[in-house]
Formats: C-alpha cells, structure tokens, sequence
C-alpha cells in the first residue's frame, strides 16, 4: 500500500515539475505600458530616481567612435551586403563548417584589398535576458575574428560589436528565430 502511495505522488510531484517547464513566457508587446512592477503609469520612475536628478549622470557621447547615423563605424564608412552573415546554432558560439566559406570569402576580400578593415557584428535571438545576449553577441562576433585571424587577418583590422537581441524578432520559435543568431559581416573602408 506504501509503495503504490509513493508511485502515485511521485507521478504527481513529476507531472506538476513537466507541466511547469512547458511554459513559455512571451515577451511584453511594445505599446504595453505595464511594467514589471504591476504598475500601469507609463511614467515609472524607480524609487530614488523622482524629480530632475535621474538624468544628471548621463555622459556625452563622442561623436567620432562608435556606430554614428551616416552609416560608419568608428569614423570609416560601411560597407553592407557584400557577405552573407555567418548563421549560429541556439545558444552556440560555434562557427559550423557550412557556415566558415563566408568568413573564407571575406578573409579572401580583405587580402585583396589591404586598406579594408572588417566589422564582426553578434547578434542573438530574443530568449534570453539582454546581458546574456549582449554577452552572447560579443561572443559570436570573437569566434568569427578567431577563424578570420587563423586565416591570416591581422587583428588590428577586425572590429568586433555586439547587438545582443536589440534587433531580434520577439516571440518567434527557436526554429523560426534562426536568422536572428548571426554575425554580420561589414566591410570598412
């Protein structure tokens, strides 16, 4: 009789444990102004952070490094299109042989065309939080400045950014959301 009790709440304790891990959590479409405090004032301001003082921190930014709107990078204009980007699995930092002839192509451009540099850009998909993609990010885009410096790229002339999620496509399947696991290739000139 105990043995058949404990068979039973065991398949109990396991039923409730699967049906919890099912779940997904979609993320919050844009537009909703609930916060994740349960607040529904779309002006929230944290705690501490009332009145002037919370933007008095804020650091002007260089104008001449970083992405800029006029389509460069660090003062050198960009060259998009011209490789396909390098694809990643979920949560993988692994360049895939089907995926490597991109990064041999581009390493074969820059060869030829020595005043060229290169931008690595990581991207992930929307699972995750945005630090760990942003982490994830960086780390795709070093995987493929590695195989570019085993082809013989000098490491001088590869940037390397990370865009995390920030451009991703928000409740798609791991499967759908495979585009959004990549590494652009952006020429610079």
């Amino acid at each position: 009789m105990i043995t058949v009790f404990r068979h039973i709440l065991i398949l109990f304790i396991a039923a409730f444990l699967l049906s919890a891990c099912t779940q997904t959590q979609l993320p919050t479409p844009l537009g909703n102004s609930a916060n994740s405090y349960g607040d529904s004032d779309s002006n929230f301001i944290p705690n501490g952070m009332e009145g002037d003082n919370w933007g008095n921190e804020l650091e002007t930014r260089d104008t001449d490094s970083g992405f800029q709107n006029d389509n460069s990078y660090n003062g050198r204009p960009i060259l998009s299109g011209l490789f396909d980007p390098v694809y990643f699995g979920f949560d993988s930092t692994s360049i895939a042989a089907t995926e490597r002839a991109k990064l041999q192509q581009a390493a074969k451009y820059l060869s030829t065309n020595p005043s060229a540099g290169v931008l690595l850009e990581g991207h992930c998909d929307w699972y995750g939080t945005a630090e760990y993609n942003l982490a994830l990010g960086d780390q795709r885009a070093n995987s493929a400045r590695d195989y570019l410096s085993t082809l013989g790229i000098s490491n001088d002339r590869i940037e390397t950014l990370s865009k995390g999620s920030l451009e991703s496509t928000g409740g798609l399947s791991k499967d759908q959301s495979v585009q959004d696991r990549r590494v652009k290739i952006l020429i610079l000139k």
